[in-house]
């Protein structure tokens, strides 16, 4: 096993990178082709969710592998190589193992315990096999992640270390007060209509809000998930509006949850400020519209309090980093056509297939992303966001995407409470380690090291059938030839000599090879298959057709094994 994973996540990148680095669908396809074209992979995979980006790929030279994956990934990413560099890790053989099955545990994860991220894995190996990226040991390592993942919340409580980003992006709204009865008739705004997005809408049922509206950039997926959420049987209201109508809609609702494939900001400053603004008491002097930037007036910020300095320094970061300026001067609600390939991951019959089904079943078809980041470079806004009660809030924001979705400095605007990938970050840094985190530690050490013993035991396998399969070949060439020497032997006296000397053969090959393969599945153990091809003078060839006849057998390679 020469298992290479090269990557980074919200534990070494900040989010501007991971923002910045991002993969769409075609990319993720992309890097798998030109990642398999390489010299040092064979097989590959790729993670890439909205908090990590991981490359694994089995290699055969360790430092050619490290530098081929690297340049791969910021070639796909579109960070430069350089300015990528600083932030990536690397992980090798039983390390790389050993950080999967973390990953698939949760313990990883921004919000400790989460599940989500087995949906992502999943996804990940059912890329690898459609474009037939994944062997024997992206199959055999993938699908042992998912069964260690789905074991350690079912021997563990590690699910109460942490929560769904959604349930847990809502406690920071309600800030202490308890969610079901800070949501309890509220009404609310979900903007897309992905797999994440029907978590959040699920969530939002499930904590009791009264009335949800969908908005998406494809008006059928939204219409598709309100159906949806009216066929759970919950008795909500839920209704599809265009992405037009998003402004509007913000001066009706108590609560928005955001999370799109745009590439550029779906709510700005001006939006919310104009929706919190609606309705209140007039001003003494009239005033006129918020402007955007760039036309000499000023913007919504401006007329709220920002001081133009502050706002200043807002534009020239979003400049510096690649991004629509976050006071607002422009948006961008328009995403790649694959944004939402993965859709709603219930059939085109929502209606139907989730008839009287709870909010909580419900949530488990929205695995789409994991949502959460930590930001190596956080800004001292903390304080800000923390200091409202919820009930002093007109208007609650959660902002799931990545790229940000809601300009980051509404949480500036009197009434409004944004909570996002940062903020959610700096709260789960500060939430108590539960106990169950010890015991997850220990059964990922228990299936890593079981794993590497099943690899390392494997490797030999081929070698030991091409020996057993020479000395079958030596049994039947000596009875031929007792054959020609004694032609008067009955069947029954032939039948019994073969018989013999192939006891006396498997006696003789019985306890070396059962010894080699204990020997080999213990760390070092790689060479004993290279001695005994060595000291029975074995064919390559033989062993090379049958390693390459056991990867081709379906039972080694069932898709089915990932569910």
């Amino acid at each position: 096993m020469s298992l290479l994973v090269v990557g980074l996540s919200h534990r070494s990148a900040p989010v501007s990178v991971l923002e910045r680095a991002s993969l769409s669908a075609d990319a993720k396809i992309k890097l798998l082709h030109d990642t398999l074209a390489a010299e040092p992979a064979t097989e590959a995979a790729v993670l890439a969710t909205c908090n990590r980006i991981e490359l694994y790929a089995d290699v055969d030279k360790f430092h050619a592998g490290v530098a081929e994956l690297s340049t791969l990934l910021a070639q796909h990413s579109g960070v430069a190589l350089e300015e990528l560099t600083p932030y990536l890790y690397v992980h090798y053989e039983d390390r790389a193992v050993h950080h999967l099955f973390s990953v698939a545990c949760g313990l990883d994860s921004m919000v400790v315990g989460e599940g989500q991220i087995l949906g992502q894995i999943k996804d990940a190996l059912a890329l690898g096999q459609e474009l037939h990226s994944a062997g024997r040991l992206i199959n055999d390592l993938f699908q042992q992640a998912l069964r260690v993942g789905k074991r350690a919340h079912s021997e563990t409580g590690i699910d109460r270390a942490g929560q769904s980003l959604v349930t847990f992006g809502l406690e920071q709204l309600a800030v202490g007060t308890p969610v079901a009865e800070w949501a309890r008739g509220k009404r609310a705004l979900v903007i897309g209509a992905g797999s994440m997005s029907s978590l959040a809408a699920a969530t939002l049922v499930r904590v009791g809000v009264a009335e949800i509206a969908v908005a998406n950039r494809t008006a059928e997926r939204a219409e598709r998930l309100a159906e949806i959420l009216v066929a759970s049987g919950t008795g909500v209201t839920a209704l599809a509006i265009p992405m037009a109508e998003v402004a509007d809609e913000l001066t009706r609702v108590d609560v928005v949850v955001s999370c799109t494939g745009a590439t550029g900001l779906v709510l700005t400053a001006d939006d919310v400020l104009a929706a919190v603004s609606w309705g209140a008491a007039p001003d003494p002097a009239p005033q006129s519209p918020p402007a955007t930037a760039g036309r000499g007036s000023r913007t919504g910020l401006e007329l709220a309090g920002l001081d133009t300095g502050v706002l200043a320094r807002l534009v020239a970061a979003a400049e510096a980093g690649g991004r629509i300026a976050d006071a607002g001067a422009a948006r961008t609600i328009s995403a790649p056509a694959d944004a939402e390939a993965d859709g709603c991951p219930v059939g085109l019959d929502g209606r139907s297939a989730l008839t009287g089904v709870d909010a909580n079943s419900l949530e488990l078809h929205g695995t789409w992303a994991d949502q959460g980041e930590a930001a190596a470079q956080r800004q001292p806004r903390r304080s800000a966001r923390t200091q409202a009660h919820a009930t002093d809030v007109r208007l609650a924001l959660l902002d799931l995407a990545m790229p940000r979705d809601i300009d980051a400095a509404v949480h500036r605007i009197p009434g409004v409470r944004l909570v996002d990938i940062e903020s959610l970050a700096e709260a789960s840094a500060d939430a108590p380690m539960a106990a169950d985190v010890d015991a997850v530690r220990g059964i990922v050490a228990q299936e890593v090291a079981a794993f590497g013993a099943a690899q390392r035991a494997a490797h030999i396998t081929p070698t030991v059938v091409a020996l057993r399969a020479m000395a079958a070949e030596v049994v039947a060439m000596e009875v031929a030839r007792l054959d020609g020497r004694l032609p008067d032997l009955d069947e029954r006296q032939r039948a019994e000599v073969t018989q013999t000397v192939r006891r006396v053969v498997d006696k003789l090959l019985h306890a070396p090879t059962v010894r080699v393969k204990q020997l080999a599945s213990e760390p070092g153990g790689a060479g004993y298959a290279d001695a005994l091809r060595e000291l029975f003078d074995l064919d390559p060839q033989t062993v090379a057709s049958v390693s390459r006849a056991d990867a081709a057998d379906p039972k080694n390679d069932d898709p089915g094994r990932a569910s």
